[in-house]
């Protein structure tokens, strides 16, 4: 078993700094000076920092995996929504190039558009691909644009009903939340070893921004298969050696059957290994603040008709947070409107008063818009929050004009909810946003858009010490696994990453450009620039 010695860095444990370690079987085995580590390791293969930084490697503790790497083998729309001419004029090349089935896409976003004001719609697309279906997907995942082609494979006329929790717009072929599924369950389901590709090349683009672990919501990707595969295909690509990112499943579920199902089969918070572990009961609590649909409690501000909508009702909430909870699983629920986030509370709350539980770890996914008394009551309900830093990159531009400046007022309040002792961890959402860790960082640290939009609440700012711990110890605490993974100590995982610059003296409106050197998962590099 190889032993191997890092020195000559400056190497951030977590707790302080040093200038190296050393790394054995797969863990930590002693940090220290160069003096120390060379002396008390002489036979030790060597590798010289060079002066670099190094931190424990990174964790998207919310995320998406095989949905991100399904993003990056279809249309690449987020490279193209500067206009909806220039969106349109890029589907069309890309249904050239790829000649057969449906044309898949995501990653528009109507608020670049420069060309319009308005959202893309199917008489867009219906001159272009009258006989292919089409299904664009806006980047926050919870609305997308059909053709007619689809409306007709799909069965949708001017009288099919909305779902609950969802929207039709025969019209215009927008569908929203709920919805989308009506359309999404036609699409060729992909085999499993091309879920396995999916998921190597997400990892490998997560390792290129320094990501070791990842709290990944998998199983809405494709409603059609069974969670088996989902897991199968983790379990096997981490058996062939193939998964350079550790994955703590975020398990989503809709139904209460079908959890209890998950559950009676020996599923459970915590099952697994290192590499592929379950992990919270995963609920999507309501749609996105761009897309208009995240349930506010009041009308939005620049469209007085709609306050968004919740995508299950409070008894579905209360039925399955408190089975969940009862059964001793943790609960992680997307709640981004303050109207949804109530629901949520409530269920929480309920369920801890029908069966307290004192480390339960629930939390709060994205916890964007938010009134005081809800911060008062995450607090006393001891939650934990998987924050997204770098949704303010965009949200700067929009949170007053969506929800008004009283609300806004109170919104994106991570830095408060951390001082009133909840543990806040960092993400990225891909493929909502790209997992640029360092763009997450410097946008926590600045509250400023990389456009320079901004500050947005300052006070609400991060040191770069909370941030860097955001993406690796707080994220370790979201899984129950800050005992294991997160810090460079002794006994702990030997994940690491390694940067081009020292974060700490870096300006702060150039955190985005320190660049990864090197990422290591187990002691072993998984990527080098």
């Amino acid at each position: 078993m190889e032993m191997k010695l890092f020195w000559n860095g400056k190497v951030y444990t977590g707790d302080g700094l040093v200038q190296g370690f050393v790394v054995e079987g797969g863990r930590f085995i002693a940090t220290g000076s160069n003096e120390e580590l060379l002396s008390a390791y002489p036979e030790a293969v060597k590798e010289d920092l060079k002066g670099r930084f190094v931190c424990a490697g990174f964790n998207d503790s919310h995320m998406h995996l095989l949905n991100y790497g399904q993003a990056l083998s279809v249309a690449r729309l987020d490279a193209h929504t500067s206009s909806l001419k220039e969106m349109l004029g890029y589907i069309k090349e890309y249904a050239q190039e790829n000649r057969n089935g449906w044309i898949i896409g995501r990653g528009w976003n109507q608020d670049y558009f420069s060309d319009v004001n308005r959202t893309p719609d199917k008489t867009d697309l219906d001159p272009l691909f009258p006989d292919r279906p089409v299904i664009l997907t806006r980047a926050c995942g919870h609305v997308c644009v059909v053709n007619s082609k689809v409306l007709e494979i799909a069965n949708i006329t001017r009288n099919t009903p909305s779902p609950e929790g969802g929207s039709i717009d025969f019209e215009t072929g927008i569908l929203c939340d709920n919805a989308i599924d009506l359309a999404e369950r036609y699409k060729p389901l992909p085999e499993k070893e091309e879920i396995k590709k999916m998921m190597m090349t997400a990892s490998a683009e997560l390792n290129r921004f320094g990501i070791t672990s990842s709290q990944s919501d998998d199983y809405g990707v494709f409603r059609e298969i069974p969670f088996e595969r989902i897991n199968e295909a983790y379990r096997e690509l981490a058996d062939e050696g193939k998964l350079t990112v550790r994955v703590n499943e975020q398990v989503n579920f809709t139904t209460l059957e079908d959890l209890k199902d998950f559950i009676g089969k020996g599923n459970m918070t915590g099952t697994g290994n290192d590499m592929f572990r379950i992990g919270p009961l995963k609920m999507l609590g309501d749609g996105s603040l761009g897309g208009r649909t995240a349930h506010l409690s009041r009308p939005y501000a620049d469209d007085s008709s709609t306050c968004g909508f919740s995508l299950f009702s409070d008894e579905q909430f209360d039925q399955m947070i408190g089975y969940a909870n009862k059964k001793g699983m943790q609960v992680a629920v997307h709640a981004i409107g303050d109207a949804c986030l109530d629901k949520v509370l409530n269920a929480i709350e309920k369920a801890l008063t029908e069966n307290p539980r004192e480390d339960h770890r629930h939390g709060i996914v994205h916890c964007q818009i938010t009134r005081q008394d809800q911060l008062d009551r995450m607090a006393k309900l001891k939650l934990h929050i998987y924050a997204q830093s770098v949704f303010l990159d965009y949200d700067n531009h929009i949170v007053e004009q969506r929800a008004g400046k009283p609300l806004a007022s109170t919104s994106y309040c991570w830095k408060t909810l951390m001082n009133k002792g909840l543990t806040v961890s960092n993400g990225s959402d891909a493929p909502v946003e790209t997992p640029d860790v360092m763009k997450g960082i410097e946008c926590a640290v600045t509250r400023t858009s990389l456009d320079g939009c901004g500050p947005y609440l300052p006070e609400e700012a991060f040191t770069v010490k909370e941030a860097i711990d955001s993406f690796t110890v707080k994220g370790a605490s979201a899984s129950f696994e800050e005992d294991r993974k997160g810090k460079i100590l002794p006994g702990y995982l030997a994940d690491f990453v390694i940067l081009d610059q020292d974060p700490f003296l870096t300006e702060k409106r150039k955190l985005h450009e320190i660049g990864i050197d090197a990422t290591y998962l187990n002691g072993k590099c998984v990527y080098k620039k």
